[in-house]
This record gives structure tokens, C-alpha cells and sequence, in this order.
């Protein structure tokens, strides 16, 4: 498949023009022309180009990936070898950032709920970035911990009152811990996110509504895996995720 094509096809799937972003998206560092193998992860970082390289692949398709607004633009050190590793190996690197969280059946909020069995039934926050829905059974706080441990393989940090019952909720994947207020203000009674901070506990045991950190990392996983398997599906490319395990 030409790099052109693809480029246009994720552009348009993702609707990247309807975004304000903190990165650009799409093709991020230009590779060659002709693409078969896409190596896939959630973060563009040297072990998963490391991983690229030991699989030959022509892309690297992730979540997370360069030229963050306010970063330092110097070409130096870990950038440096980042950068020299794509370029030196003729490897395209595309990454989506605010559309890979969106989209309504292959983004990270959808696909988290997909994997939860949460109903979603609405979106908040700016440009409709979170999500809310229903669980199919109201149930205690702790339990529902308990069910995204399992199904996330690791421990999440529930805030508030682990009694409380949950029946309403809200969530958006990654570090959207700043959309605890206006998730209150739909009425639901827990929000998860990827990560916590200082004043995330305070607004939990004010509002009564409990508050769920899964980790960053952990949530937002499933996007760049249902895209992957997207692109096999619709043109036959081989496309493999990569876990770079992160704690965070």
C-alpha cells in the first residue's frame, strides 16, 4: 500500500481536521514510499521503534508519538537517537492522538467500553472527548475496581467511597483527570480515568463521586490495536501490536 494512500485513508477515518491537538497528526516522520508491515503500540518510544526494527516493518502506527506543543524543538540526545533510528531504517511514523481517543468504534473511549460492557449514552467535556453510559448492573465501587483489574491486568486507584453504588458513569482513557468537575456535573456516580492527582481526592470525597485511575498506559491500549486489526481487515497489511509494558 502507498504511504499516500494510507496517510489519506487514517486521515479521513479519524477526522484529524476536527481536532485541536496538543501534536500534529498523522505522518509524523516520513519513511518509505510503499508500506506492508505496521508494527503498532501505544507510545512511539525506542523500544517499540527497537521492536519495529527487529520485525522489518515499513510504519510504526501509535497513539503517542512527537513535536508536543511547548516541548524543547532541539534535535538532541534520546530525540536524536529516536529520530536517527526511523530515519536511518526508511520507517514512516504515524500517531493519532485526539482522534485515536474519539472515534465511536475504534477509538480508546469505545474500545474501553467495549471491553468493560459499559452502555455508552453520551459524550462531555471539550470537543466531546469524554464519555458517558451506564453499567448493565448497578454495583459497589470496590467491585467495579475489581472487574477493571481483571480485565486491565493491573490495580486501579479508587478514590472516594469504595461503597458507594455505581450505576452512572463516566470515562475518558489517559490523563483526563481535569474532566473530574464537569463528569460530576453530568450526574454520574463514578469517572475513570487513566491517571489521578493531588486534587482528584479532594473533589472525590466532596462530590461523593467515587473516582476510578486505571492507568494511562493500561486504557489506552485497545485503540491502536482495533485500528491495527482494522487495517488488516480493510487492505490486507500486516499489522502487529507491540506491548511496551509502562506502569503508568
Amino acid at each position: 500500500m502507498e504511504r499516500a494512500e494510507l496517510q489519506r485513508y487514517l486521515d479521513n477515518l479519524l477526522e484529524v481536521g476536527r481536532f485541536r491537538d496538543y501534536c500534529p497528526n498523522g505522518l509524523q516522520v516520513e519513511g518509505r514510499a510503499e508500506i506492508r508491515r505496521v508494527v503498532c503500540g501505544v507510545t512511539a518510544s525506542q523500544a517499540l521503534l527497537d521492536a519495529a526494527v527487529a520485525r522489518e516493518a515499513d510504519a510504526v502506527l501509535v497513539h503517542h508519538g512527537y513535536f508536543w506543543r511547548g516541548e524543547d524543538g532541539v534535535i538532541t540526545g534520546l530525540r536524536r537517537k529516536r529520530l536517527g533510528t526511523l530515519l536511518s531504517r526508511d520507517i514512516n511514523l504515524f500517531a493519532y492522538h485526539l482522534p485515536l481517543d474519539a472515534h465511536p468504534e475504534l477509538g480508546n473511549n469505545a474500545q474501553l467500553a467495549r471491553l468493560m460492557g459499559w452502555m455508552p449514552e453520551g459524550r462531555f467535556g471539550e470537543q466531546d472527548i469524554g464519555w458517558t453510559g451506564r453499567l448493565p448492573h448497578a454495583i459497589r465501587g470496590d467491585l467495579l475496581a475489581r472487574q477493571v483489574a481483571a480485565r486491565l491486568g493491573r490495580e486501579p486507584l479508587l478514590l472516594g467511597d469504595p461503597a458507594r453504588t455505581v450505576e452512572r458513569i463516566a470515562w475518558c482513557t489517559g490523563g483526563a483527570q481535569g474532566y473530574f468537575e464537569q463528569a460530576i456535573a453530568c450526574g454520574v456516580d463514578c469517572f475513570v480515568s487513566g491517571e489521578a492527582s493531588e486534587q482528584t481526592t479532594h473533589l472525590a470525597r466532596e462530590s461523593g463521586v467515587s473516582y476510578l485511575a486505571v492507568g494511562h498506559h493500561a486504557s489506552e491500549r485497545y485503540g491502536v490495536q482495533a485500528l491495527g486489526a482494522h487495517l488488516v481487515e480493510r487492505f490486507g497489511l500486516d499489522a502487529t501490536f507491540v506491548e511496551v509494558d509502562n506502569p503508568v
